[in-house]
C-alpha cells in the first residue's frame, strides 16, 4: 500500500462516517473562524485607530506645561508650573530643526451669526496650523500671518458650522460673535468628519490670542512643533529643550514625541489583538479535545477492521501513517470550511457594518490553518498508536 492508496483509504473512511466527521470537523471550523474573525476585528481596530493619529503627520512634538518624572510622578501641572505662552511657541520657532510652530488654546463657547446660535468647540490656533496639521481650505482662505501677540478679529469657520448658521450662504465677510467677542468670517475648512470622537467640522477656528481673551486665560494649553523628517528626534527635542530652559530657568514642561506615543499605542494595540485572538483559541482548543475523543471512538470502532489490516500484511508504520492522514485531513478540511466561514462573515461585516473595522490579518490566518493541521496530527498520535499496537487475532475476534 503505497501513500496514494493510504490516502484513498483514509478518504473513504471519513466518507463512510460523514455524521461523524462533520462533527469532528465542525469543531475546528468553529475554532478557526472565531480566531479568524476575533483577530480581524482586533486588527481593523488597531489600523483604525492608528491611522486617525497618524493623518495630522508623525513629525510632531507635543509640548504640554509641567515637567512629569519618568516613574510617573509630576512636580507640576497647569495650575502650579510655569505657563506656556506665545512668546515661547516664537522662541521655538527659532530653532533650525523646526519647521511649523503651533500653539493651541480650545474650550467650548456659543457661537452667534444671522440670528442663530450654535455652541461649538472654539480652537485658538495659530496661521501655521493648517499647513502642520494638513488642513484644508474650502472657501476664502486660513488666518494669516499676523503679529501673534496682536493678531486680527479673523474666524475660520468648520464645515457643520458653516451649514448650520449659514446654510448655502457665503459666510465671508460676515460678523460672527463667539462669547462676547466679534469676528469677521474669511474662510471656510473642507470636511474632516470626525476623529477620535471629535468632530472636526462643528468647530470655529480663532488666532490663539484671541482665544486666550475668549477663555480668560494667561497660558497656551499645548504647543506643537512639526519638524522635517530628515531630523532625528532625539536632535530636535534636545533643542527644543534648551530653548525652553533658558526662558524657563528650569525643565517645567514635557515634550512627547508623536511618534512614540504611536509606538506605545500600537503596542498595547497589538496586545489587545493578540488578546482576542487567544480568546478565539479558545474555541480551537476545545474543537480540539473534541476530534481526540471522536478519533479514540473510531479506534474502538474499527478493531476489526485494525484486526483485517494487520492480518492482510500491513505494518504498524502503516496503520499508524493511516489514522494520522484520516486526522489530517478531518482537521485541514475543518480549518478550510473554517477559513471560509470567517472570512466570509468578515466581508459581510466590512459591507453592511461600516461603523466597524474589519481587516482580515492573514499572517493569523496562516498560523490558525498551521495550528489547525497541527492538531490534527497530535489528535491522531495516540489513536494511531493505539490502533497499530492492537493484536490482530485479538482484533479480529472482537467481531
Amino acid at each position: 500500500m503505497n501513500f496514494i492508496e493510504s490516502l484513498q483509504f483514509a478518504l473513504y473512511a471519513l466518507s463512510a462516517h460523514r455524521g461523524r466527521t462533520i462533527l469532528s470537523a465542525s469543531g475546528i471550523a468553529i475554532g478557526i473562524a472565531a480566531v479568524l474573525l476575533l483577530t480581524s476585528i482586533g486588527e481593523g481596530i488597531q489600523r483604525f485607530v492608528l491611522s486617525e493619529f497618524t493623518q495630522f503627520g508623525t513629525n510632531i512634538l507635543n509640548i504640554t506645561p509641567g515637567k512629569i518624572r519618568a516613574h510617573g510622578g509630576s512636580v507640576g501641572s497647569i495650575g502650579s508650573a510655569r505657563i506656556l505662552t506665545i512668546e515661547d511657541a516664537l522662541a521655538l520657532k527659532t530653532s533650525r530643526y523646526i519647521q511649523y510652530i503651533n500653539a493651541t488654546v480650545f474650550g467650548n463657547a456659543e457661537v452667534r451669526a444671522e440670528g442663530l446660535s450654535r455652541r461649538v468647540t472654539v480652537y485658538g490656533q495659530g496661521p501655521d496650523f493648517d499647513k502642520a496639521f494638513n488642513m484644508n481650505v474650502a472657501i476664502g482662505q486660513y488666518l494669516p500671518a499676523d503679529d501673534p501677540r496682536n493678531p486680527r478679529a479673523f474666524a475660520v469657520l468648520g464645515a457643520k458650522v458653516h451649514q448650520e448658521l449659514f446654510g448655502a450662504m457665503n459666510p465671508l465677510g460676515a460678523i460672527l460673535q463667539v462669547g462676547s467677542s466679534r469676528f469677521r468670517v474669511i474662510g471656510v475648512m473642507t470636511a474632516k468628519g470626525q476623529v477620535l470622537g471629535f468632530d472636526l467640522d462643528d468647530t470655529v477656528f480663532i488666532p490663539t490670542a484671541r482665544a486666550l481673551e475668549v477663555f480668560n486665560r494667561e497660558g497656551v494649553m499645548e504647543i506643537q512643533a512639526v519638524y522635517p523628517p530628515e531630523f532625528p528626534v532625539n536632535l530636535v527635542t534636545e533643542d527644543l529643550q534648551r530653548i525652553l530652559i533658558e526662558r524657563h530657568g528650569r525643565e517645567d514642561f514635557t515634550i512627547t514625541p508623536q511618534k512614540q506615543m504611536l509606538n506605545t499605542l500600537s503596542t498595547v494595540l497589538k496586545v489587545l489583538t493578540f488578546a482576542v485572538a487567544a480568546l478565539g483559541g479558545i474555541s480551537l482548543l476545545v474543537g480540539a479535545v473534541g476530534m481526540v475523543t471522536l478519533m479514540h471512538i473510531t479506534v474502538t470502532e474499527r478493531i476489526t477492521e485494525i484486526g483485517l489490516l494487520n492480518a492482510l500484511g500491513a505494518t504498524r508504520a502503516r496503520i499508524r501513517t493511516l489514522f494520522l492522514l484520516e486526522s489530517t485531513i478531518l482537521s485541514t478540511i475543518g480549518g478550510l470550511a473554517g477559513l471560509a466561514i470567517g472570512t466570509s462573515i468578515a466581508f459581510l461585516l466590512k459591507i453592511f457594518v461600516s461603523a466597524l473595522p474589519v481587516n482580515i490579518p492573514w499572517q493569523f490566518v496562516s498560523i490558525a490553518l498551521g495550528i489547525s493541521t497541527l492538531i490534527g496530527l497530535i489528535a491522531g498520535v495516540f489513536p494511531a498508536i493505539q490502533a497499530a499496537r492492537l493484536n490482530p487475532i485479538d482484533a479480529l475476534r472482537s467481531e
